[in-house]
């Protein structure tokens, strides 16, 4: 008889820390998970906002190139990505070319 209510007792005492387990899952996750995720789309915001003529990108598609005209009206850029050849990309979808970024092996 002492046993169940033990259980019973001890049973009822957990709901507390769900809550406590709960907050600490939430947290980890924020920490781990989304604090990265906001400091890295500031850093592309960053440099998009920070772009000029010479600066190599790559696009969203995957095109490598070198910017040649920056629009801030329109918010696009025309990048050169061969020789006479020129595109104009929305701003959003330049980002840093990370080869341009290595040192020389």
């Amino acid at each position: 008889m002492n046993i169940m209510l033990l259980s019973a007792q001890a049973a009822q005492g957990g709901g507390m820390g769900v809550f406590v387990m709960m907050g600490a899952i939430l947290i980890i996750f924020w920490l781990f998970m989304v604090r990265p995720q906001q400091k890295k789309q500031k850093k592309i915001r960053n440099f998009q906002n920070s772009l000029q003529e010479g600066s190599k990108v790559v696009t969203g598609g995957g095109i490598y190139g070198t910017i040649k005209r920056v629009d801030i009206q329109a918010n696009t850029v025309d990048v050169e990505i061969a020789r006479g050849v020129v595109i104009t990309v929305n701003k959003g979808y330049v980002f840093e070319d990370a080869s341009s970024q290595m040192p020389n092996a």
